[in-house]
This record gives structure tokens, C-alpha cells and sequence, in this order.
């Protein structure tokens, strides 16, 4: 049996899943246990890729794989009867491939499982099959309940958002054989969502995988990568508010827009690529676990560069400075300079024969200067690319859909250009925004907006980077409350950017 080809749409759950179910049906003599695997077009990749140089199995492959899955399934599965473990036999392990995205397959696999048990016995189970696999659907179910996927075949739609999480179960045995006094625990998993599409994300791949395309269709192929490349970048994500509140906090320039947007594009796409190339080569490599590191990285580089606008800010707008310029050649000379607001003052003193004043007094209006402000956009960059470094899983099933139909630089032109869309879209915002605020600070009208536009632009930076920072800490698995550490880490910012108008001012200080 071949990989199969036939055009498909992504797993529900996402690309990255691999989803259990456990169903228990106790009798006054045994328990059965039927046990399902349902595993997505990433780790179907993985597990077909670590068994067959090629990637691709026959039917003798699929068998063997099944018979072997039974023990990976036994040693996560613990089944304990009165507090004794339970010893399962089984020997019926079957497995098939079903279409999936991108011309991948989807492997589903089963097994019945029997052991000994009595009437009163009280039973538990806990379910750590690929418990390093944190996301999917797992669930355990006691009969007579019932569940609502088929036997993981058809997912609800309500369901696919909160997918199932339940990993412990307990009942007790009643005289008559049936269940009782079932009680079900669902873990805290962090599930990383695998956001909607505005167009179904297998259509790439799709056109790039039909056979026999001439010219024209591969020119279509690669307009449409481009404009899917787009419509990717208006779905929630890709760092667009960071890229807007820093375009403002910086007072950057259309080329500075540009470098921002491109950025994040190269960041998006070299993640894609790297993704790639360890799934290959890497078999027991659990891919999702990146985007909550992802996540935490982005979060920190953020808080980072909110802190350091939000301290330029402070320093920047101190009610005084001087600049000093002392000359010892039989008398001092000094020279101050003084900035109050919008008025300038310019003083020059002779200690030895007096005092001579020379003001002069102007009012500057031009307040967003191209390219300068209290955000350095240097580290700004650099943020941008960690937010935007999270790859695309429509665009890592292309890749990979690409090396197995022996067309690798035609995949990586189609992601380039996917990328080239992105930008295209980011650059457009980047210069929609520094227009706007130009137009905005040339009106006297909404100087005050324009004064405090870069304390704005850092405080939603920082706040962006701190909410960030929480959801990355919860996503690789530790137990904190967002809103918490979010407050905590504006806490640290605030105190941060005082720290550096306490400094400022004893810098200010005269000796």
C-alpha cells in the first residue's frame, strides 16, 4: 500500500496531533478495553520516515508497524483491579492509512485488549500513551457512556477548539457487571492552536502536487502561493500590532517600515525551513513543542524592548539638561545649554568679566523625526523576528509534501514566494502607518496625541511582550495565571524605567 494521494483536508486537530481514545467495557468475569490511535500527517511523516528510507509503506510495512505499536500502547496504559496492576493481552493490533494534507497519509490504529476482573472490583486506569505528545484529543470513556468522535473519526466542530483532555478514569464493577460510580479526570493540558484559514490550507498543496502541469498552471501555482502568502498574513498573528506600535514608538521611515516587515517574512520562512529539515532528520522529534519555547522567546525579547523604550521615554522628556564646557586659561568659560519644552535657551558666561546672555528663543513643531525616538529599532528587529519565527504548518506540509514528490526546489520556490506574499502585506501596513502618523504629527491639532505617541507605542509593546511571557510560561507547563505574571512582569518594567529616571537625574547633578 502506497502513500495515498488523493486530495484531502488537514487534520482537525491539528497537523502536529496524535489522539487517543480508551474504551472500557467491564462483565462480571473480564474487562475489554478497546484502544484507538488516530495520528496526524506530521508524526504519520515522522513514524513512516524512521522505518522506510522512502517514506512510503506497502502493506507489509503497515502490518508490521501495527504489531509493534502494541508495545508503546501496553507500557503507557496502566490498568490497575483492587490496586494491583492488570496484565492486558491483545494480538488483534490493526492499523490503515487514510488521506490527509498535502498528499500525506494519517495512520489509525487499534487494538483490543482483554484481562481478568470481578464483580466489586474497583478499577482505575491512567493513559500516558505518547505522553510527550501534549496536544491532540485524549479521551476515556466507560460503558454504557458514550462518545462523540466515532472512535476519533469524525471530530464536532464545537469540540475542536477544547478538544478532550481526559487522561484518568476510575469505576467500580457492580454485582451485574456493569459500571458504576465512574468518575473521569481531564488534565491541564495547554493546547496549541492551530488557528482557521481564510482558504483551506491543503490548496497549495493541492496545485502543487497535480500531475502532468504545464507552464500555465505552474505560473497559476505560483501566483497563488503568493496571494495565499497574503491572505496569510491578515489571519490573527504575525506580530501585526507589535509591527504598528513599534513603527510609531521608533517615528520610523517607509525604508525602516520595509526592514521591520521583512523581518518578520524571513524569520517566518527560515522557521518553516529549519522545522523541515529536523523533521527529516530527527524521527522522535516532537515538533509541537517548539511554539510554546517559541512563544516564551518572543515574549521575553518583547518585554525587553518595552522596558527600553518605556526607560528612553522617561529619560528623554527630563524637565532640564546641561552640557558643560569648561575652559582653565586664566578665566572660566562656561557654556549651558537648556531645553524648557519647545523653548530653546543659549548662555554664555564669563566668570572673570561678567555675564553676557545671547537668547534665543524658537518653537519647534516638527515632533515625529524620521528615524529617531526613545524605541531602539535595532533590538526592535530582533523581536519582530523571534514573534514572527513560529512556522506555518500549511507551509511545513508543503515542504514536505515537495522532498517526497522528488521536487524539492520547486517546494522551496513556492514557499518563498508564500513568504514574499506575507511581506508584501506587512510592508503595506508598515507604510500605512508611519504615513499616517506623519500626517497626524504635521497637525497641530493632535500635538498632545503626538507628544505622548512613543509612551503609547512602549507601554502596548511591553504590555503585548508581558501577556506573551505568561502565555509562553503556561504553555510548557507551568501552572501560572496569566494575568499574574503579565502584572508582574509591567511591575518589573515600571520599576525598571524609574530606576532610569532616578539615574538620569543624578547624572544631572553638579559636582
Amino acid at each position: 500500500m502506497a502513500i495515498l494521494s488523493r486530495p484531502a483536508d488537514a487534520h482537525p486537530l491539528g497537523n502536529f496531533t496524535i489522539n487517543h481514545l480508551a474504551v472500557l467495557e467491564p462483565s462480571e468475569r473480564e474487562l475489554r478495553v478497546h484502544y484507538v490511535l488516530d495520528i496526524a500527517e506530521i508524526p504519520t511523516f515522522q513514524i513512516m520516515r524512521a522505518t522506510s528510507q522512502r517514506g512510503t509503506w506497502d502493506a507489509n510495512n503497515l502490518a508490521s508497524w501495527a504489531k509493534q505499536e502494541t508495545a508503546p500502547v501496553l507500557d503507557g496504559l496502566r490498568i490497575f483491579i483492587d490496586d494491583h496492576p492488570a496484565v492486558l493481552r491483545g494480538g488483534s493490533a490493526h492499523a490503515r492509512l487514510r488521506p490527509g494534507a498535502g498528499g500525506l497519509p494519517i495512520l489509525y490504529w487499534t487494538e483490543d485488549f482483554v484481562t481478568a476482573a470481578h464483580a466489586g472490583a474497583r478499577i482505575s486506569i491512567v493513559d500516558r500513551v505518547y505522553a510527550d505528545r501534549r496536544i491532540g484529543w485524549k479521551d476515556i470513556i466507560v460503558r454504557p457512556q458514550t462518545e462523540p468522535t466515532r472512535e476519533l473519526q469524525a471530530y464536532p466542530s464545537a469540540l475542536i477548539a477544547s478538544p478532550r483532555t481526559v487522561t484518568r478514569a476510575t469505576f467500580a464493577i457492580a454485582p451485574a457487571g456493569n459500571a458504576v460510580s465512574i468518575v473521569r479526570e481531564t488534565t491541564d493540558i495547554p493546547q496549541v492552536s492551530q488557528s482557521g484559514s481564510i482558504v483551506r490550507q491543503t490548496m497549495l498543496s493541492e496545485m502543487f502536487l497535480r500531475p502532468d502541469q504545464g507552464p500555465l498552471w505552474i505560473l497559476l501555482t505560483i501566483l497563488a502561493a503568493f496571494a495565499f502568502g497574503a491572505l496569510h498574513a491578515i489571519e490573527p498573528g504575525h506580530g501585526k500590532a507589535l509591527l504598528a506600535f513599534t513603527l510609531v514608538g521608533a517615528r520610523a521611515t517607509t525604508k525602516q517600515a520595509a526592514i521591520l516587515a521583512a523581518s518578520l517574512t524571513v524569520a517566518h520562512t527560515a522557521g518553516v525551513i529549519l522545522l523541515g529539515v529536523v523533521l527529516f532528520f530527527a524521527a522522535g522529534f516532537v515538533p509541537e513543542t517548539i511554539y510554546p519555547w517559541i512563544t516564551l522567546v518572543s515574549g521575553i525579547a518583547i518585554v525587553l524592548v518595552g522596558a527600553r523604550a518605556l526607560g528612553r521615554y522617561v529619560r528623554s522628556v527630563q524637565p532640564f539638561a546641561h552640557l558643560h564646557a569648561h575652559s582653565h586659561a586664566g578665566t572660566h568659560e562656561h557654556a549651558h545649554a537648556h531645553e524648557h519644552g519647545s523653548v530653546h535657551h543659549s548662555h554664555a558666561l564669563d566668570a572673570a568679566h561678567g555675564h553676557s546672555h545671547d537668547h534665543v528663543h524658537g518653537h519647534d513643531h516638527t515632533h515625529a523625526i524620521p528615524g529617531s525616538a526613545p524605541l531602539n529599532f535595532g533590538s526592535a528587529v530582533w523581536a519582530a523576528m523571534s514573534g514572527g519565527i513560529a512556522p506555518c504548518p500549511a507551509a511545513i506540509i508543503l515542504l514536505i509534501a515537495a522532498v517526497n514528490a522528488h521536487r524539492v526546489a520547486y517546494g522551496l520556490l513556492l514557499i518563498i514566494i508564500f513568504g514574499m506574499g506575507l511581506a508584501s502585506v506587512l510592508t503595506g501596513l508598515g507604510i500605512a502607518v508611519v504615513h499616517g502618523a506623519a500626517r497626524i504629527s504635521k497637525n497641530s491639532r493632535y500635538e498632545r496625541i503626538v507628544r505622548f505617541g512613543p509612551l503609547a507605542s512602549a507601554v502596548l509593546i511591553s504590555i503585548i511582550g508581558a501577556v506573551l511571557l505568561g502565555q509562553g510560561f503556561q504553555q510548557i507547563g507551568a501552572h501560572v495565571n496569566i494575568i499574574l505574571v503579565a502584572a508582574l512582569v509591567l511591575c518589573a518594567i515600571a520599576g525598571y524605567a524609574l530606576s532610569a529616571h532616578h539615574e538620569h537625574r543624578e547624572r544631572l547633578q553638579p559636582a
